[in-house]
């Protein structure tokens, strides 16, 4: 049976993006994640007409973060779909509010991907498939920039991170749309998609339009294209930076030392990249302000010290920088 034309061009996206990167190997497990809304909707049917030609075996994941009444009710939605395509699905909940030290989004991401990894665990998957579209990379290349975030930010969204993989990556939001009303699929809406006053909805529903209005031209493919260009300048980045970090990062009792002199010999953006790998070694995601701090410290004279992320302290001994994990006591 034909195609309808909607329907068959993110098919033919889905199928180059996935070949192109490695996405899916035969026999594997898929996992693949559904809020409800269009896109990750889309992905499923999809990933589902494609699954012979991959020859993959396909799971649901469901999570509700319970952020607004009535959302139990996507979990039945998406409990709908998976039993019209005879599939298993695995739904899971938040079960604490979310942390008041975090964004919205970011508490929201966290948790989502843990209860993802423990779903994948129990499907016995390989492979967890995300719903992120080209969009989605448009507006996360102007969120680094507008937010300053450095290079690894601004390369976005990268095709695959294992366990995750995001076939729709180069399907537009409205490809995804008009592949559901193709199939005449009703996706679930998600009023937060829509709320402004978070930096991702404000760039979708007000930034984008209106660069393309001030620009006369479509913004969204020259933005994902621009990720992909510095996704292979930062890769090439880490590998040179590979080497400094094997030759200085010293893992020490419950922390990390860095000869300083070694560190300041570095160009800057290796340096940087030497710091933040000693950072993630003390279990800490490092910020800006922490690898500048621990440069700092570097170049100056020992005996100072500064208070990094998460409790993680830095001093500067003679002749090297120490990374020192919180004690135990004082968490």
């Amino acid at each position: 049976m034909r195609r309808p034309p909607a329907v068959a061009r993110v098919l033919e996206r889905v199928t180059a993006t996935a070949r192109e990167h490695g996405m899916f190997l035969p026999g594997q497990t898929v996992l693949v994640s559904v809020s409800g809304g269009p896109d990750s909707v889309c992905l499923l049917h999809a990933l589902h007409a494609l699954r012979r030609l991959f020859r993959i075996r396909l799971a649901v994941f469901h999570f509700d973060h319970r952020l607004r009444p009535g959302s139990e009710r996507d979990a039945a939605y998406v409990r709908r779909i998976a039993d019209r395509l005879g599939l298993p699905l695995l739904s899971m909940a938040a079960e604490e509010p979310p942390n008041p030290r975090m964004s919205v989004e970011h508490w929201a991401r966290d948790v989502r991907r843990a209860a993802s990894v423990e779903a994948m665990r129990e499907a016995g998957a390989e492979r967890i498939a995300l719903g992120h579209t080209a969009n989605d990379q448009a507006e996360t290349v102007l969120m680094a920039a507008i937010t300053g975030s450095g290079l690894e930010a601004m390369a976005g969204i990268r095709p695959v991170t294992p366990p995750w993989v995001h076939p729709l990556l180069d399907v537009t939001r409205a490809e995804v749309e008009a592949f559901c009303r193709a199939l005449r699929l009703r996706p679930r809406m998600d009023p937060m998609n829509r709320d402004v006053r978070l930096l991702r909805g404000a760039l979708r529903l007000r930034g984008i339009p209106a660069l393309e209005r001030a620009t006369g031209r479509e913004v969204i493919a020259p933005l994902a294209r621009t990720a992909a260009l510095l996704r292979e300048d930062a890769e090439e980045l880490a590998r040179q930076a590979a080497p400094a970090v094997a030759e200085l990062v010293e893992e020490v009792p419950r922390g990390v030392e860095l000869p300083a002199t070694g560190l300041l010999d570095l160009p800057r953006a290796i340096a940087r990249r030497v710091v933040r790998e000693a950072v993630l070694r003390c279990g800490t995601v490092p910020t800006r302000e922490d690898v500048e701090a621990v440069l700092d410290l570097a170049a100056g004279r020992a005996g100072r010290r500064r208070d990094l992320s998460a409790g993680l302290k830095a001093a500067r001994e003679a002749g090297y920088v120490r990374l020192s994990r919180p004690s135990p006591e004082s968490s």
